[in-house]
């Protein structure tokens, strides 16, 4: 469950009236709740229970310092695909055995901080990347600073299509990401003489809101098959590393619960004799948050109406880049969105805009087309819902727009874990050469 919910007409975030933020926080401003994190986390790490397991939070879904906090004292694992991310997860104690670096393009830099930081281990997407990490690893061990041989899981591509949205797809064989079943198998011997590496699983991500389990079930088969053919005392596959993925509700009821998906996965590891490892995002941080927007001016065009506010595609990309759905509602309201368990509203009380913000680009909306309460005007508070992954982190300065703030509520309470960007902040960086002027 997630706890923003509609009290006498008033949406809370657990304990705490969400207008009560929008003042003290001011808007645009993203507000994320402790308990939802901690619920959907418990969710995942009791589904698969039954197999040992390293739950790692994909850090790059929400990376605020104060909800890894939060999880890391939960117990959870993280997945990185960065420096920056590891230097987060370092920052707030995490135990670097329980850190697994993914993507398809560490620098030697990246390679060589999480080596000396000791983390779980590589996911590894290429031949080009292993022997660099192999290199890396050699230099760091003549220096004295390579503590055991680089941990690596090979992340193979299945060629399996997830149904999802094209631009978060990585298990099929045309994109850019894992090695192809048969090439894996010539990597791991070629490994077998790398001195520096140690090949410890395999990893077989293949997207991102996945709202059907078959997909896990059609990849799973395929790299248990894998493993128990590749095994030998060179490679003993301790791991198994299915990714993340599992969607959640955005506009309908369309995603499985956490136990759907262990239904089929958990067999399948226990058929392979490995340790899983899942790196959820989405699913732990999706529903955890939402964006509080406010109404600046309502507009009457020839065939549409507008609703502008304050928030823009900068705040939230996710429209704009993969014409997402999130429900958008008012914070002081008779009625509750219907996709969140309101009746539908009566249709003389509502009327289709676009919300839209003040960013100079017809690219620039929350959402079209959307039926919301006539009577909205300049001034009204907007929940924009779902808005806990993919929101902050991507958020930018496009038109020297400040970064907006974060917030998080524990029960009553609520905490501006991340202040709103200064314009002196904004260019605190640059600097103007005297001989260009």
């Amino acid at each position: 469950m997630d706890h923003f919910k509609y009290r006498d007409r008033e949406l809370y975030a657990e304990d705490v009236p969400v207008s009560k933020i929008a003042a003290a926080a001011g808007t645009p401003a993203y507000v994320y709740s402790k308990a939802t994190f901690l619920d959907h986390y418990t969710k995942i790490a009791k589904a698969f229970a039954a197999v040992p397991n390293v739950i790692c939070y994909s850090v790059k879904a929400n990376s605020s310092l104060a909800i890894l906090a939060v999880l890391n004292k939960a117990g959870a694992g993280f997945d990185i695909v960065s420096g920056g991310e590891l230097f987060r997860v370092q920052k707030i104690g995490a135990p670097m055995n329980k850190v697994v670096f993914a993507g398809v393009g560490k620098s030697d830099e990246e390679i060589a901080a999480a080596l000396k930081a000791n983390i779980l281990m590589f996911n590894v997407e290429s031949e080009a990347e292993l022997e660099n990490i192999e290199r890396v690893a050699a230099t760091l061990k003549r220096e004295g600073d390579l503590k055991e041989p680089a941990r690596v899981a090979i992340r193979v591509n299945p060629d399996v299509d997830p149904k999802t949205h094209a631009y978060i797809t990585t298990g099929k064989k045309d994109t850019k990401f894992g090695i192809d079943l048969g090439r894996a198998a010539d990597l791991i011997a070629a490994a077998k003489k790398l001195p520096n590496v140690q090949i410890a699983g395999i990893h077989a991500h293949i997207g991102s809101q996945i709202t059907e389990v078959t997909p896990y079930r059609e990849s799973l088969g395929k790299v248990v098959d894998f493993i128990r053919s590749a095994r030998t005392k060179e490679a003993p596959l301790q791991y198994l590393n299915s990714g993340g993925g599992f969607g959640i509700h955005y506009q309908d009821q369309a995603a499985p619960p956490a136990e759907k998906y262990a239904e089929v996965i958990v067999p399948m590891v226990k058929n392979s004799g490995c340790t899983l490892l899942l790196e959820p995002g989405r699913f732990i941080s999706g529903n955890s948050g939402i964006l509080l927007t406010k109404v600046l001016y309502t507009k009457r065009g020839v065939d549409k109406n507008f609703l502008i506010v304050d928030a823009g595609m900068n705040d939230l990309v996710r429209p704009s880049l993969y014409g997402s759905f999130h429900e958008i509602w008012p914070a002081k309201s008779a009625t509750q969105p219907p996709t969140r368990g309101g009746s539908t509203p009566d249709a003389a009380s509502v009327a289709k805009v676009d919300v839209v913000g003040p960013i100079c680009e017809s690219g620039d909306f929350l959402a079209k087309d959307r039926a919301l309460p006539k009577n909205l005007g300049r001034g009204d508070v907007l929940a924009v819902f779902s808005a806990g992954a993919y929101g902050f982190v991507m958020a930018g300065n496009y038109n020297s727009r400040p970064l907006l703030p974060e917030v998080v509520v524990d029960g009553a309470k609520f905490h501006v874990v991340n202040k709103r960007q200064s314009y002196e902040e904004l260019v605190a960086r640059e600097t103007v050469p005297e001989a260009l002027l």
